[in-house]
């Protein structure tokens, strides 16, 4: 081995770190101590001549050499799995209950799905479709294995990506024209519904909820039909909708913070985690994209 080396377990350090977003969480799902996972990331910064990563005050953040080491990381490990599977691994069997709402399941999930039902035939998949705010509870409590959800607090699973959140409406009606605003929103504990009477109350714009729905085609329904307009992920804007901003007297609202979250009762499953894993690969951006 020459010192410019790069052993697996190096990297398979540093990812769990990268994902986890600690030290100590990175070491526990890896089954390492805190210490051990330090040694190995040092081990490859040191065979790198590279920091790969920067301690921030509440996580890590990745250099821009982490970055650039993170995918070719990721792919290493991805083809060793596979390696091992075709040589000594019998065919991946069980099941997983994976959680998605609505908006991000077209957009986001149907991908995922196709690469992971190619490379494992044997690992049947429930799909339960639902808001957020329903799948957190059911995977915390393992009646749920996965799932993909708009982040509740920040320290909710492994972040992914930031969605961004619109208003719109139809350009048939221009309701966004009246006052009191009519306005159509999930339940009360939906971080959309938050956002958007947030952003009416910093604008001192009257509102009149007259539409509530806790799923996505009641929304995309209340508007088309004339009765409100709304705040929908931008994944899921229909395109004959109108995307209103600050010239239709409607203001910016922030993003949703999408993660995958896992339950702990399915730690040990190699179906969980292959595809939890193949979700990391395939939607999560690297810090600073």
């Amino acid at each position: 081995m020459t010192p410019h080396d790069l052993q697996l377990d190096w990297l398979k350090c540093f990812v769990s770190v990268v994902d986890a977003g600690s030290l100590s969480s990175a070491a526990g799902e890896i089954h390492r101590s805190q210490s051990a996972v330090s040694m190995q990331l040092k081990k490859l910064e040191g065979a790198l001549g590279r920091q790969l990563l920067v301690r921030g005050p509440r996580s890590l953040e990745l250099t821009a050499d982490g970055q650039t080491l993170l995918g070719y990381a990721r792919r290493m490990l991805d083809l060793q799995a596979q390696a091992q599977a075709a040589f000594h691994g019998e065919a991946l069997t069980g099941r997983v209950r994976l959680g998605v709402p609505d908006d991000y399941a077209a957009k986001y999930l149907t991908p995922v799905l196709k690469r992971f039902a190619q490379r494992y035939a044997g690992v049947e998949v429930e799909l339960n479709c639902e808001q957020s705010t329903s799948l957190i509870p059911r995977v915390a409590s393992g009646d749920l294995d996965l799932a993909l959800v708009s982040r509740d607090h920040g320290r909710r699973g492994t972040l992914l990506f930031h969605e961004p959140m619109v208003w719109v409406g139809s350009p048939h009606f221009e309701l966004w024209r009246r006052e009191p605003l009519p306005i159509a929103v999930y339940e009360d504990t939906s971080l959309a519904r938050r956002s958007a009477i947030n952003c009416l109350a910093l604008q001192g714009r009257d509102y009149k909820v007259v539409y509530n729905s806790s799923s996505l085609a009641g929304q995309i329904a209340a508007v088309e039909s004339g009765l409100a307009v709304a705040v929908l992920t931008q994944c899921s804007v229909p395109e004959h909708f109108q995307v209103l901003g600050a010239e239709h007297g409607l203001g910016p609202l922030e993003p949703m913070q999408v993660a995958v979250y896992r339950s702990r009762a399915s730690q040990g499953s190699r179906a969980v985690d292959s595809l939890r894993s193949l979700l990391l690969q395939t939607l999560r951006q690297v810090p600073g994209e």
